[in-house]
């Protein structure tokens, strides 16, 4: 992320990989589409120290207050700086570090069956904290669910008007511009498929984790799925059981852009992040021994 030069096979929003190993070239090409090559990880969280940590940070600002979403996405975005390859992307048969850092999400404006959705789309940085991600996310969730529309929902209420036959050749040219880095900005900059991970918290609409696909249309090559929380057994190494709070996420990664070492590692690190959330409050590069 701090080298934007472009040189002659870079994309706008990231970098083509030249120094890779053979495989990583290769397998591409094999491989063509991400829908094709998802790896899927559950991962179930104790939440006893977000739980206290929760209680800790909002007894001291009652008025704006964390929530357990807010730490799951500044945990994963610090975990995609700590391990950049999961800010990769496989489009055309070539792999891309891209270059910036982001998270998108689906806002419901109410929970109602005829209420509308919005979208909303955090920029973090390698400075960012769980505070500065914090009062970001607060106002794009406000803004969605106060009313304000957002470029790629408004994009699709003017594309809809147009007639169908017409509407498919657009969609074939934007396809051709998808492959090549090429679809225009105004259009993209709040696609959540473009972001480096999106996010679902079915959580809040009291449904458990569970797979979710990637698209092929966009880069996005991580979706994380959120849990509802809930009291669930967990054995030490007696076998002995307690019941503690938790929450179950979903993982689905493209498995080209990585080896299954490297998703352990990275599985491992967000788990420790998210059991020990006070790091968080340190810029997100900087490193956790865990």
């Amino acid at each position: 992320m701090s080298d934007t030069r472009r040189r002659l096979g870079d994309r706008r929003d990231g970098k083509l990989l030249r120094d890779i190993d053979s495989m990583h070239i290769i397998m591409p090409m094999i491989y063509i589409n991400r829908s094709d090559n998802e790896a899927y990880i559950s991962e179930r969280i104790d939440l006893t120290n977000i739980d206290a940590y929760l209680a800790k940070r909002n007894a001291e600002n009652p008025e704006f207050k964390f929530t357990l979403f807010h730490i799951i996405v500044a945990a994963i975005l610090k975990v995609i700086v700590l391990r950049p390859k999961l800010n990769r992307f496989i489009v055309n048969k070539n792999m891309y570090q891209r270059n910036d850092l982001s998270a998108a999400f689906v806002v419901k404006k109410r929970f109602e069956d005829t209420s509308e959705e919005g979208l909303a789309f955090i920029h973090a940085s390698e400075s960012t904290t769980i505070d500065t991600l914090r009062e970001d996310l607060y106002k794009q969730i406000t803004t969605v669910k106060k009313g304000g529309g957002d470029a790629s929902s408004d994009a699709m209420d003017i594309l809809r008007k147009i007639p169908r036959p017409i509407l498919k050749f657009i969609f074939m040219i934007l396809r051709w511009l998808d492959r090549h880095g090429l679809v225009p900005q105004f259009l993209i900059e709040t696609d959540l498929n473009y972001a480096s991970v999106i996010l679902s918290n079915l959580g809040s609409i009291k449904l458990r984790s569970g797979y979710h696909h990637l698209s092929n249309w966009g880069t996005a090559s991580l979706f994380v799925i959120v849990g509802e929380t809930k009291k669930r057994p967990f054995y030490d190494d007696e076998g002995n059981v307690e019941f503690k709070n938790s929450v179950d996420l979903g993982l689905t990664i493209d498995e080209r852009i990585a080896d299954g070492y490297y998703y352990s590692k990275s599985v491992r690190l967000l788990k420790y992040i998210l059991e020990h959330p006070e790091c968080l409050e340190k810029p997100f590069s900087e490193p956790v021994d865990y």
